[in-house]
């Protein structure tokens, strides 16, 4: 699952730009659910709230089946998770690049987009307002993975930092 937390960041954070058509603004948050299937076709479903700000804030927070936070700086990763009382640190490599993902892309269809990045083929759907609305990718274990935007509000100008922090509670367990 942290392989899928951090391309998601990876894939959210990133500074504004307009690529063939694709808007990410300044900022933004909405509600997300994210569907991952693997190989042998179990599914597993998650659901959330995320917060994005340019150039690379991300705070993905899921709230089903399980609870928890995971926020970068685009330098840095915390993960939060509640269930296990623990947070685990970590540093974030550059090797996925959004902006070049979204410059390459192409118009598929309707408002579908395709691109192919690092041997990975993204397909990327906007909504009738030419907002990011859903993104599908197969990572490399073979896992066919599905993010859906919904109550997505772009703005124009950053969230307030506050809603980017991830405080480790009380009490839970530190991995770095």
């Amino acid at each position: 699952m942290l392989k899928h937390i951090l391309t998601l960041f990876i894939l959210i954070a990133t500074t504004s730009l307009f690529a063939q058509g694709i808007n990410v603004p300044v900022s933004f948050d909405g509600s997300f659910s994210q569907q991952i299937k693997n190989s042998k076709g179990k599914v597993l479903k998650y659901r959330g709230k995320v917060y994005f700000n340019a150039p690379s804030e991300t705070k993905w927070i899921y709230r089903y089946p399980t609870k928890k936070e995971v926020c970068s700086s685009g330098k840095n990763l915390a993960v939060i998770d509640h269930d296990l009382e623990q947070v685990s640190y970590y540093k974030i490599n550059n090797g996925f690049n959004l902006s070049r993902v979204l410059h390459n892309a192409k118009l598929y269809k309707g408002r579908t987009y395709t691109t192919k990045y690092q041997n990975t083929l993204y397909t990327i759907i906007l909504n009738s307002k030419g907002e990011i609305e859903q993104i599908a990718y197969k990572d490399n274990l073979d896992n066919i993975v599905n993010i859906i935007f919904t109550k997505i509000h772009y703005k124009n100008r950053p969230i307030s930092g506050s809603k980017f922090i991830c405080a480790r509670p009380k009490g839970y367990d530190t991995i770095y």
